[in-house]
């Protein structure tokens, strides 16, 4: 900032910040990352879990061919804790709307400052929510969010309502729930998602698929799986924060 504007507020003081309304992704998305957890380098480079030198991933998926795991890899913008949990907790569980605004920011910051990962992406989509989801459709407001902060439309996100990918109808929640059924969950999930143009607009796309967080990436791989199966020649995943596992 030059010395006749106010600094920036920081992460998670957002609200209060000069720049809440004006400021742009990557002005935001700088702020954030100087109080967020980064990811841990070094990190495996499917999951972006935390790793000790010299380890490998504990997470199955990893170890298993891409065309089993379905997506190439995920990548976070910070570690689910702190600050960042609480406030992904505020917008999905209390309906804190505000707070989409800012998420959809930090997504657009991190894609605009790591153009390799871009690179190639021909679609932007949201990990859909169920259509009557309470208190909000967390991440529809997410991806509303970040089309309206990308001002210069350098990515291929779906304008607000326009959502490629939907879920109309409403399955059992993972959280909380062991290993199998959490997997029960995810496949559940991915088969009451509907592509929503037409079907020659995923067939050798390259699918950016966002969500809030991501733990061990059992939703992802069925999600990853069932638009492989539509056609898509890649599928790689963002979320705003990568949740510590250990297998």
């Amino acid at each position: 900032m030059t010395a006749s504007l106010p600094d920036p507020a920081g992460f998670p003081d957002c609200p209060v910040c000069a720049y809440v309304l004006t400021g742009t992704a990557r002005l935001c998305s700088d702020c954030a990352g100087r109080t967020l957890q980064p990811i841990a380098a070094p990190h495996c480079p499917v999951c972006s879990q935390a790793l000790a030198p010299g380890r490998q991933c504990s997470n199955r998926l990893c170890a298993l061919p891409e065309v089993q795991r379905g997506f190439s890899r995920v990548d976070a913008v910070a570690v689910y804790s702190g600050a960042l949990k609480d406030k992904i907790h505020k917008l999905k569980y209390e309906g804190k709307h505000g707070w989409a605004m800012i998420f959809g920011r930090l997504l657009v910051g991190w894609m605009d400052s790591h153009p390799e990962q871009m690179r190639g992406v021909d679609h932007v989509v949201g990990n859909p929510t169920h259509i009557g989801r309470q208190p909000i459709q967390h991440i529809e407001a997410i991806m509303n969010a970040a089309y309206t902060e990308d001002v210069t439309r350098a990515f291929p996100l779906s304008a607000p309502g326009a959502h490629r990918l939907i879920k109309t109808s409403e399955t059992p929640r993972s959280a909380n729930k062991n290993l199998e059924d959490k997997r029960a969950a995810a496949a559940a999930h991915a088969a009451a998602l509907t592509w929503t143009r037409d079907t020659n607009d995923i067939k050798g796309a390259t699918i950016l698929l966002v969500d809030d967080v991501l733990t061990s990436g059992s939703q992802f791989q069925h999600v990853a799986l069932r638009l492989r199966a539509s056609g898509a020649a890649d599928v790689r995943g963002l979320v705003l924060a990568r949740v510590p596992w250990s297998g």
